[in-house]
């Protein structure tokens, strides 16, 4: 059917979001050390900004310490200060070979933030389904405006639109449950 490309196309785009917020959850501070905490922070060598693992070897020798070992030794400072300039509360310590970043237990203040910030990209992640499904609806709506659909085709495509909404968001508040009890985890 003339439509079904559409809703097709909301299914990736739905799944783009989830995996777009798994991510992000990957990248939340725990109490246990893990590589995505600092992977992605861009620092400046060579004259552009680039992501640590382009620049160094990152490795988890414990539960909770990173060790960053950069293929050039001139970059070590300019990693050290990128880490201290994200804001996220690591504090890295150069040895002039490698930088080690210990991660401090939670506390449960500290817990408490987290879970929410944990709804809060929960909720960020149900807009952005929200607005994508807002613009597959308009699509459909065009399509029966311009009479390439028929009514009950308009009213079927709107009802499988909202089936793969549903499930979108029922997937985000499994993976939020899911992380919130991690965080919650002592």
């Amino acid at each position: 059917m003339i439509g079904d490309d559409l809703i097709l196309k909301s299914a990736q785009e739905f799944e783009k979001t989830c995996a777009h917020l798994k991510e992000q959850f990957t990248r939340l501070q725990i109490g246990r050390a893990s590589a995505a905490l600092v992977e992605n922070i861009p620092v400046e060598v060579y004259g552009t900004q680039q992501p640590i693992k382009a620049v160094a070897n990152i490795a988890i020798p414990d539960p909770r310490t990173i060790q960053i070992q950069p293929w050039d030794r001139g970059n070590l400072s300019a990693i050290e200060k990128g880490i201290v300039g994200t804001g996220i509360g690591l504090n890295p310590m150069n040895d002039g070979v490698v930088i080690r970043i210990p991660i401090p237990p939670l506390t449960e203040e500290r817990r408490t933030e987290l879970t929410k910030h944990v709804k809060k990209l929960a909720e960020e992640a149900k807009i952005t389904v929200r607005t994508q499904r807002q613009d597959i609806h308009n699509g459909i709506k065009k399509l029966k405006d311009d009479s390439k659909i028929t009514e009950d085709e308009w009213h079927g495509l709107d009802e499988k639109l909202q089936g793969k909404v549903d499930i979108a968001n029922k997937k985000i508040d499994e993976m939020a449950a899911s992380k919130e009890k991690d965080v919650m985890t002592v």
